[in-house]
């Protein structure tokens, strides 16, 4: 008896879980193993979705203790079904200026929600990529960090709009 006690609660504790992210469409995280190297390109296939909804874009970082900055560049690509690209250059802020982390979590791992798009159609059939690479640099030089550590995951999270 105690045991189907302690099954029906674990199913009740998922469930509750499960259903508090009714607004989730996609979400998917890249790991990111040994740096992040400068040419790396992280690409997320979305698929096709419903061109009559509006979504909320999101992308997920997750760092560590190795992490050395307070802030992170990120140029982002949204590809069309039909060819057409948009680019973007992001900076968002991972750290506050006492050197706290911004982002949640216990232990050494912090993760950011960072704002990528907001009120989004996908009004194109077909299906639609977005690509994601580091554009970190050190003050006063051109070239990029090579080797970007304390990255852990990167990862891009579709919600429905339910305004």
């Amino acid at each position: 008896m105690r045991k189907a006690a302690v099954f029906l609660t674990f199913i009740g504790v998922f469930a509750l879980l499960a259903s508090c992210d009714k607004k989730r469409v996609y979400d998917e995280y890249k790991p990111i193993h040994g740096g992040w190297e400068k040419d790396s390109t992280l690409v997320f296939n979305l698929g096709e979705l419903d061109s009559l909804q509006n979504y909320n874009l999101f992308i997920n970082v997750r760092n560590n203790k190795d992490y050395n900055y307070r802030n992170l560049f990120l140029i982002t690509e949204m590809r069309f079904p039909q060819g057409k690209v948009v680019t973007d250059t992001l900076e968002y802020e991972m750290a506050a200026p006492d050197g706290s982390w911004l982002g949640t979590g216990f232990g050494d791992v912090k993760e950011s929600k960072l704002w990528y798009k907001e009120n989004v159609s996908f009004t194109e059939p077909g299906e639609y990529k977005i690509a994601i690479i580091q554009a970190m640099r050190k003050n006063d030089e051109v070239e990029g960090i090579e080797n970007l550590e304390g990255i852990t995951h990167i990862g891009f999270r579709i919600e429905e709009n339910l305004q």
